[in-house]
């Protein structure tokens, strides 16, 4: 039951499409915003709102790297990785119970 409130509780993972933002950044470390437009099928301006939520809640850092053109790259931070990491036990924790 404890583990059911720890998942109600974090509203940030709570929505599917940040947390696919960080399963996905969670292994690679980090991507590019067009990377990860391509992987969740989402508009631009939805991912932009969903990466601002989760920079300001620590979990990424959104910058730009100029390589042949700007472009932004997004990484996972060590607290968006630890939270990301205590979301997927409170996950597997619930669904063991059932």
């Amino acid at each position: 039951m404890e583990s059911l409130r720890e998942l109600s509780r974090n509203n940030i993972l709570g929505n599917p499409i940040r947390l696919g933002i960080m399963l996905y950044l969670l292994p690679r470390g980090r991507a590019l915003f067009k990377e990860l437009l391509d992987v969740l099928e989402v508009t631009p301006g939805n991912l932009d709102s969903h990466l601002k939520t989760l920079e300001r809640a620590g979990y990424v850092k959104i910058y730009k790297v100029f390589e042949d053109r700007p472009r932004t790259a997004v990484r996972i931070t060590e607290k968006g990785a630890e939270e990301t990491g205590k979301y997927l036990q409170a996950l597997k924790n619930v669904l063991s119970s059932l």
